[in-house]
Parts: C-alpha cells; sequence; structure tokens
C-alpha cells in the first residue's frame, strides 16, 4: 500500500480495497504449511505433560488457558478475515503454533 499525497481520498480507497482483495485472494489460495505449528502443538503438548506429571496444577492451567485464548482470538481474526471452515482453522492454528518453526 503505497501512499500518494496528490491522490484523491476516494480514489487511494479504492485502490487498497483492490490491493487487499488481491491479498485476501493470494492468501486463501496458497496452501498452508503446517510443519512449524506441528512442531510448537508437540512442545506444548509436551510441556503440559510434564506440568501434569509433576502436579503443578496451577501452571498446567494458566498455560493451557493461555493457549486456547490464543486459538480463540486467531480463529475469531481469521473468521473476520473472511476465511471459514476449514482454512480458518488451519490458519488460526498456524498463527497459535506457527512460533515451532523457529525451534
Amino acid at each position: 500500500m503505497n501512499f500518494d499525497e496528490n491522490e484523491s481520498p476516494s480514489v487511494r480507497e479504492a485502490r487498497f480495497a483492490a490491493e487487499r482483495a488481491e491479498r485476501r485472494a493470494a492468501r486463501k489460495a496458497a496452501s498452508l504449511d503446517s510443519r512449524g505449528a506441528h512442531i510448537g502443538a508437540a512442545v506444548v503438548t509436551i510441556a503440559l505433560v510434564v506440568l501434569g506429571w509433576f502436579g503443578k496444577l496451577l501452571a498446567l492451567g494458566v498455560v493451557s488457558g493461555v493457549f486456547v485464548l490464543l486459538f480463540a482470538a486467531a480463529l475469531t481474526w481469521a473468521y473476520a478475515d473472511g476465511d471459514r471452515g476449514r482454512h480458518a482453522l488451519q490458519r488460526a492454528y498456524n498463527i497459535t503454533f506457527g512460533w515451532g518453526d523457529g525451534i
């Protein structure tokens, strides 16, 4: 989105809308790579099992609650962005656990 100060507001908004629609179409057409998200979900699962094993129930509740809220927020964001069904769930999963790519 480039900004041109000599452009009228209506032309600018139309151009921005077209650019947003183009990016949304490209995002929906692209396949989602969930490898990093699977790694992140596995790390969280192992951490939750370890917390449960050692009886740290408060920490278990806090960590699991944080990830549930993060997933709910990501799913709301994907839904608000126009994704529906399985694609919205995949995007929310990738947003929540995609940090596993950095491991």
